[in-house]
């Protein structure tokens, strides 16, 4: 789903929202997602997952296809864990085994 489409989809489910409006909500709430990843903060959507983030420390990989050794900066890399009812969504006959 692209984010065009999920605004659609918001739109339709709620014809009393202007889609603009919709386009707007859509925008902040991943502006602050984004944002609070940023200040090193951890997200949590209960029910849905949880977004952090990662310090990758610097290191010495290699090119694949020249085997060239090549330096890696540091780097912070975005993480997603499913919350337990996304996962149970996702995977319904796995629900009853705990």
């Amino acid at each position: 789903m692209t984010r065009s489409e999920l605004i659609q989809r918001i739109a339709d489910a709620n014809p009393h929202l202007l889609l603009r409006d919709v386009e707007s909500l859509v925008a902040t709430i991943f502006d602050e997602i984004s944002g609070a990843l940023s200040e090193g903060n951890r997200v949590e959507l209960r029910g849905f997952g949880a977004f952090s983030v990662k310090q990758r420390d610097a290191r010495v990989a290699r090119n694949p296809r020249t085997g060239e050794a090549v330096e890696v900066d540091e780097k912070r890399v975005p993480l997603f864990k499913a919350g337990k009812q996304l996962r149970q969504r996702l995977n319904p006959d796995l629900a009853d085994k705990g």
